[in-house]
This record gives C-alpha cells, structure tokens and sequence, in this order.
C-alpha cells in the first residue's frame, strides 16, 4: 500500500517592526497621547522624541538603546494596564497607521499568498505591538511583556524581545506551530537582529546601514529599499508627480512659518 505523500514543511516569515514595517519607533510613537491621558510629564515627552530622533536617523548605538529600554521601564512603573491598552486602541490610526511601509505591506501579502504565517517581532511592548500586528493581519506576535500586579506594570520585564532572545523565541515559536525554519524568511533593519536574521533559511536586511550592508553581503542575505509610508485606512495609490514626504513636511512647516509671520505683522 502507497503513503500518501507527506504534506511540504510549514514556513513563516519574520517581521521585525520598527524601521522595518513601519517608518517610526512603535516603543515612543506613543508619547503624546500617554502625555494627553496623564501618564507622562512634558519632559518625557521631549526625552522620548529625541529618543526617537536618534533611532530614525541612525544614531542610538545599543547603550542608547539599553538607556531608552531602562528609561522606558522605569516610566511606566504604576501604570495602569487597560488605561494603555485604551489609548493604544484609540490612537492607533493616528500614530502607526500612516507609518506603515507599502513596500511592506506588499511583502506581508506575498507570504501570506503562498500559505506563510507572518509573525511580528519586536523589543516593544505586547500591549502596543499586538494590536498593531492586528491591524498588519499577522498571525503571530513576539514581544516584550512587562511584569503586571493587581492591573499594573511593575516596571520589571518579564521577557524583552531583543538580539538573541529573539531568536530563542522564534525556535520556541517554530516548535509549538511545526515551522521549517531553514524554509522560513525573516527581515529587519537591526544590526542586534542577526541572531534572528540566522535563525532562519531567507534573510534579507531592509534599509540597512553601512555594517549590516557589509554583513549582508558576506552572508548572502537579500537587501530591500522601503521608503513609501502609506495610510492603511485608504491605501489609495500616491500622485505620480507627488511631492516626497520630506518635501511635504518641508513645506507645511514654510507654510506655517509664514501664517505666523503674517499673524504678527511686519516686524
């Protein structure tokens, strides 16, 4: 009697967050509505934007980011849990939605086309990364999770989703579904993500700087340009001769200067 043949090994695609799939830091996108709702001062609102600054050009080096991660953690410590979760659902499509990279998106569709899960990894918080991945349609989430008592965050880490605990995580992940990682792809734009870019069969690097091109190189790993935030409320396609986002902002903020010169009279 013939065996029927045995069904192909199930893959999954891996999806860092930040600078990846969305254009901004999920960990401080959050900052003005958590100061709206009283959770932090004016200050940390300034420290969280430069925090933010640094990560989108390039520049928290990974004692930065530890700094950011002890900061954060330290911040939150009282918070009430469901009150984040509000702000987080109702802010959403304010602060993620329009971040989101076409070019991302597209990929995700890919995957989950040829019958991959897509799983979101990420060092930010599971009460701000899942909704998020909810909204990606992701199939699965790694993220950090903070210790709670009696509804709040302690300000102890229960697990934080960064360089090799990712990919710990990822083979954890990969033994309770029954993933193939040598037939699994992952992607990030991290340098403290090459334990999980290795982790797998197909790794590609998104925007990488000039180290993780380097290293992408001497691996073999694919190196992808993401560079178009969409809004995923329309997804409606871009003006052909439409103006760069930069050039956009560039002229807002002229325009703006302008109204409040204009408000003040000559000088």
């Amino acid at each position: 009697m013939q065996t029927p043949d045995a069904s192909p090994p199930r893959a999954a695609a891996f999806f860092d967050l930040d600078k990846t799939i969305i254009a901004t830091s999920s960990a401080t996108a959050f900052s003005r509505p958590f100061y709206a709702g009283g959770l932090i001062t004016r200050r940390d609102v300034v420290r969280t934007a430069y925090a933010q600054f640094l990560f989108l050009v390039g520049g928290a080096d990974e004692d930065q980011t530890e700094r950011l991660r002890a900061h954060l953690s330290a911040m939150v410590a009282g918070w009430d849990v469901a009150q984040v979760s509000q702000i987080v659902a109702e802010t959403l499509h304010l602060h993620i939605e329009p971040t989101v990279f076409a070019e991302a998106l597209a990929l995700i569709e890919e995957h989950h086309a040829a019958g991959h899960d897509v799983v979101i990894v990420s060092a930010s918080g599971a009460e701000v990364v899942e909704p998020i991945a909810a909204l990606l349609g992701a199939d699965h989430v790694i993220a950090s999770r903070m210790e709670v008592a009696d509804g709040r965050y302690t300000g102890n880490i229960d697990f934080y989703a960064y360089g090799p605990h990712k990919a710990t995580a990822i083979a954890e992940l990969a033994e309770r579904e029954g993933y193939d990682l040598a037939a699994s792809h992952a992607y990030s734009d991290s340098i403290t993500d090459v334990p999980m870019l290795e982790a797998v069969g197909s790794a590609a690097v998104v925007n990488p700087d000039r180290t993780l091109r380097r290293l992408a190189a001497e691996r073999g790993w694919d190196v992808l340009r993401f560079e178009r935030p969409v809004t995923l409320r329309s997804r409606l396609p871009e003006p052909r001769h439409g103006l760069p986002v930069l050039a956009a902002l560039v002229l807002a903020a002229a325009l703006a200067v302008l109204l409040v010169r204009r408000r003040r009279g000559p000088a």
